[in-house]
């Protein structure tokens, strides 16, 4: 008894000192009702600084933690880099939802919890395109934010024509650069940098096993009604916010300028150097589809055409739900949320 009375609990319970932590050891991990770790590993000129935008209006809405990277240019990570990372965004608080420019990472190879996934992709071309004259000349917020992303670029390059560049196989029209978004999905391996099926293959398997959905750009009040849908503690309302003139006139401000389409001939090459791009891009589009139509929400056009949509998309309408007899899959959603 002598020895317990001296010891260090003893002489903290006696002398008032004592904490929960001490006497009971670390508090029962909070359980949370729905995904409380969830990552958006966002494709660059996906429209990512659009839902960005929402997001900060929705964590404050909401309440959820929003962890943001200054980082975007560095989307390839050492092993000793992805494990520093995985241990940072696994130590915020919960419910939270973090963002970045960064190829998959598996936080269960790491000994991690793995996170929700979610994305947004667009048309291959359009999205080159995009980030071709976004490179060079920037967006409505102002004159100079080309120069600030850009100031090294030559004033020669930053003039280059889009057919010169493609037709003349400069670098920045050709493989390896072309090949974008999958990556995204596939992860850090190294050979998923690489043009080919391996790849491919990798990213459908991770879109199927680790992202609770990934949408297409082209049908974007579709992707949030979805969201809201799956992850309603962090979407409730982002369309109606989504729709605010007020919002919407801000994100004019991120559209790029001085953007051209290239001729028919470009647009071909393109579309053969991006191939995979384009497999990748139907195959998620597809499963999106079929998403939407087990939420009972229509899709523009049932049979996917093997032509890429060259033409850069005008901002879409949300069509009515289709009068259905087939229940939504709620059991689907249960097990998502029980991951």
């Amino acid at each position: 008894m002598k020895d317990y009375l001296h010891s260090s609990w003893s002489q903290r319970y006696f002398t008032g000192n004592s904490t929960y932590l001490d006497d009971h050891g670390p508090p029962p991990r909070k359980i949370l009702p729905f995904p409380s770790q969830v990552v958006y590993n966002r494709v660059g000129k996906c429209g990512s600084r659009t839902v960005v935008l929402l997001l900060r209006i929705l964590s404050e809405k909401h309440g959820f933690n929003l962890v943001t990277s200054d980082i975007h240019n560095k989307t390839r990570l050492t092993k000793n880099e992805q494990m520093e990372l995985i241990k940072n965004i696994s130590t915020a608080e919960q419910p939270y939802l973090f963002t970045r420019h960064v190829h998959f990472l598996n936080f269960s190879r790491f000994g991690g919890d793995q996170p929700v996934y979610i994305n947004i992709i667009r048309d291959p071309i359009s999205r080159f395109l995009s980030n071709y004259f976004f490179r060079r000349f920037g967006d409505w917020r102002g004159e100079q934010n080309h120069m600030i992303r850009t100031p090294s670029m030559r004033q020669e390059e930053r003039y280059l024509d889009i057919n010169v560049c493609i037709l003349e196989n400069y670098p920045e029209c050709s493989n390896p650069r072309l090949f974008y978004i999958i990556p995204y999905f596939c992860g850090q391996h190294p050979r998923c940098r690489e043009p080919g099926e391996w790849a491919l293959e990798r990213a459908k398997v991770n879109v199927n096993e680790n992202f609770l959905l990934v949408g297409i750009l082209e049908e974007l009040e579709d992707v949030l009604l979805l969201l809201e849908r799956f992850l309603p503690h962090y979407f409730k309302d982002v369309l109606s916010i989504y729709k605010n003139p007020e919002h919407r006139k801000l994100g004019n401000l991120t559209v790029t300028v001085k953007k051209t389409v290239p001729s028919p001939e470009s647009l071909q090459i393109l579309y053969q150097r991006m191939r995979y791009e384009y497999e990748f891009y139907y195959y998620v589009k597809e499963q999106f589809h079929l998403l939407k139509r087990k939420f009972g929400l229509r899709s523009p056009n049932a049979n996917l055409s093997p032509r890429p949509e060259f033409v850069i998309p005008s901002p879409l309408e949300t069509e009515e739900p289709i009068p259905e007899d087939e229940q939504d899959d709620e059991k689907w959603l249960e097990d998502i949320y029980k991951r």
